[in-house]
């Protein structure tokens, strides 16, 4: 798969970010969208990105 699914499912949580029920429906779905190494990056990306954001902690665990 390209990098671009990657990047297109980052921008999907950015804009879903407001609520985080959405954001754990959008997670769950790249899980099966992206390859392994790519979801690996993600789950990075969204504990950096849910720093600033507490309400997202509780999705991440």
């Amino acid at each position: 798969m390209s990098r671009s699914v990657y990047n297109y499912t980052i921008s999907v949580l950015k804009k879903v970010s407001f609520n985080p029920i959405l954001f754990n429906k959008e997670l769950k779905k790249a899980s099966k969208r992206l390859l392994p190494y790519e979801y690996r990056e993600l789950i990075i990306w969204v504990k950096k990105y849910s720093e600033q954001r507490p309400e997202l902690e509780l999705v991440i665990g």
